[in-house]
């Protein structure tokens, strides 16, 4: 009979195997908006771990603020988290929260 894996769980990703966003940015500044998923994935996790307390709302405009800190496109980056799932938005709009779940 042939021993197969796929029943086995895989390994979670580890910190160390983790690839390091700061080659993303040059003088505190994002050089530019990952193109492929997973890397901008990355760059997104960063992004709500600096920027966004767990316990904290936060305005459309606090939200721009701190993402216009290292990058112009801040509404980008904004629709890039909420659809990520990273942040949450009121249904108006006025009012933003840092997701509870973790990955």
């Amino acid at each position: 009979m042939p021993h197969s894996t796929d029943h086995l769980p895989h390994p979670a990703p580890t910190p160390a195997r983790r690839r390091d966003v700061s080659d993303l940015f040059s003088g505190g500044r994002l050089t530019a908006i990952p193109r492929r998923a997973a890397r901008r994935e990355q760059l997104l996790v960063h992004l709500t771990e600096t920027f966004f307390a767990v316990d904290r709302e936060y305005t459309e405009p606090e939200v721009n603020d701190a993402l216009r800190t290292v990058h112009e496109d801040c509404s980008a980056l904004r629709r890039y988290l909420i659809t990520a799932g990273l942040l949450t938005r009121t249904r108006d709009g006025r009012s933003y929260r840092r997701s509870t779940t973790t990955r």
